[in-house]
């Protein structure tokens, strides 16, 4: 899953940006921000070990639901005093939410680890392209365009067809999210808006989760590794993007995220043995230079 990316203000001046000075604090946040996008990464993985026990719509209920369960624990979010339109916004977030991770652990279960998020990234990737409203975005999209064309071998003949929809199904929840997210934080106080859409994500899963593999979702192992990946892919990295944002420009931390596509790959070799050719590593670092990029340049 995904952690909430925030967006950057093009008139923010530098004395607001730099909360710390530039030097010990700064290189901290960077390793905040990567420890993050490993945690998150990583747990992607390990879910994707859950598979064959717990499938991945029992696997996606588990890590929702639990990660619902320790938010609300941890946040005891208010629900009174809210409007009907604040309610329509939250309750939008977590089905995107849990759309993105339903649409993302169906893609992972059909193709490599890495080329699902380089393909998922096109979402968020868009979103930025039309955000910014530049001309120069169109070469940040055209690359990106490139490396996922590249990475089908200039077919995708090689990958599986319906994997390929649904990580680009994700993609379009992904960028879902992005909004509904920034929109939710602005209604909601804390992490409360996080709570309750993490709430209404697994509202969304469990059913789907429960009807696909049933009474595997209550075996010991399904639990515990269920509770693991919703610790590294929901607790971890936002306890750590939220230290890194104190110390991080935000169009510095969403940079940094940009890597995802690469350390994607690299979970999927380490973790599944997931191999990935020249061209394919090629392809990756096209997308992951060309979001960086987008950023870069709607940030200006």
């Amino acid at each position: 899953m995904k952690s909430p990316a925030p967006s950057a203000s093009a008139t923010t001046s530098p004395p607001v940006l730099l909360r710390h000075a530039p030097g010990r604090g700064s290189l901290g946040g960077v390793g905040l921000v990567l420890a993050g996008s490993v945690s998150v990464q990583f747990g992607a993985a390990f879910a994707a070990l859950l598979f064959p026990r717990a499938g991945a719509l029992g696997t996606v209920a588990l890590r929702v639901t639990m990660a619902a369960l320790l938010l609300l624990a941890i946040t005891r979010p208010r629900l009174r005093g809210y409007t009907c339109t604040d309610w329509a916004v939250v309750c939008g977030f977590g089905v995107a939410l849990g759309g993105m991770n339903i649409l993302f652990y169906q893609a992972i279960d059909r193709v490599p680890l890495g080329t699902a998020v380089t393909i998922e990234v096109l979402g968020p990737l868009l979103l930025s392209v039309v955000a910014s409203r530049r001309a120069v975005s169109l070469l940040w999209a055209g690359l990106a365009l490139a490396g996922v064309f590249l990475l089908g071998h200039g077919g995708f003949g090689q990958l599986n067809a319906a994997g390929v929809a649904f990580a680009l199904g994700a993609g379009v929840m992904w960028a879902a999210y992005i909004v509904l997210n920034a929109r939710a934080g602005a209604r909601f106080p804390r992490l409360d808006g996080l709570a309750i859409a993490m709430s209404v994500a697994a509202l969304v899963s469990l059913p789907l989760g429960i009807g696909a593999s049933g009474g595997a979702l209550l075996e010991p192992v399904a639990l515990g590794l269920g509770l693991a990946i919703a610790v590294m892919s929901s607790g971890v990295p936002y306890t750590l993007e939220l230290l890194a944002l104190r110390r991080l420009p935000a169009a510095t931390f969403a940079v940094l995220t940009s890597l995802a596509p690469a350390i994607a790959a690299v979970a999927g070799y380490l973790v599944l043995d997931q191999g990935l050719s020249l061209p394919q590593c090629a392809a990756i670092a096209m997308v992951v230079a060309a979001s960086a990029g987008a950023v870069r340049t709607g940030n200006r």
